[in-house]
């Protein structure tokens, strides 16, 4: 992770509310206690992009990785089944804080040790790659961080992984994905640290249309960063906050 500040990263632009009618947070909350299928997928869809911070929450708060595991997957299981969007409304606008929020609820009052239920027994709701999730937790541990900051972190890495693959998959012709490989280091990290002649070389380009690709690629990842963002948010004015929030949970 580059140590490039958020607005390196993002550049502030006005957006009107209409852009946020349909973003998978905003149907959610819109669907309200309703089983309505749409609002489902939604709902499913960003869980599944971003259980691991909840799972990196879990073991931070001491947990070993399988009851991590187990905890994450009943959590899922319990929120996705009952109604916990009961009396959501827009001004708990930020998925983030309150799918944290609902799982120290979880934790605190719901989860019985003595009923769990066996590994490997039931249908779970939702998939997780228990191993992954470990594997990605003991690489970067963090061992100095609170729960709550590794969860903002481990959800700001996940977001910058969304955006990537998305960007990635802009990319995904034979031609392009050369010039994207070799140009994504140089997204997250100052112009004038870029060192434009040594890839114009290496891709066989002038140096000139580097530039230009650096410049679209730069900019593209930076709308596609607000986006994600924004499917997270019921609310246009939040974007920037939550942007800075994530960003400062790299900061010592």
């Amino acid at each position: 992770m580059s140590d490039s500040k958020p607005e390196q990263i993002a550049q502030t632009t006005s957006a009107g509310r209409d852009i946020f009618a349909t973003t998978r947070w905003t149907v959610v909350i819109a669907a309200g206690r309703s089983k309505e299928p749409h609002a489902d997928v939604a709902l499913e869809e960003l869980c599944r992009t971003y259980w691991y911070p909840l799972y990196a929450y879990v073991r931070r708060r001491g947990y070993s990785h399988e009851d991590g595991e187990d905890l994450t997957q009943a959590f899922f299981s319990r929120f996705l089944e009952k109604n916990y969007l009961e009396g959501l409304s827009s001004e708990k606008g930020r998925f983030r804080a309150f799918l944290l929020i609902a799982l120290k609820h979880f934790l605190a009052n719901e989860w019985d040790r003595t009923n769990r239920q066996k590994r490997g027994g039931g249908v779970p709701l939702l998939s997780l790659d228990g191993q992954e999730a470990d594997t990605r937790y003991q690489i970067n541990p963090a061992d100095h961080l609170s729960p709550d900051k590794l969860y903002d972190r481990a959800w700001a890495v996940t977001l910058l992984e969304r955006v990537i693959t998305r960007l990635r998959g802009e990319n995904s012709t034979e031609d392009k994905v050369r010039i994207f490989e070799q140009l994504k280091p140089f997204l997250t990290v100052g112009k004038s640290a870029i060192p434009y002649a040594r890839a114009a070389e290496e891709l066989q380009l002038t140096e000139g249309a580097v530039r230009v690709a650096v410049h679209r690629l730069r900019g593209r990842y930076r709308e596609l960063l607000r986006d994600e963002i924004r499917q997270t948010l019921s609310d246009a004015g939040q974007v920037e906050e939550e942007l800075r929030t994530l960003f400062q949970a790299f900061s010592p």
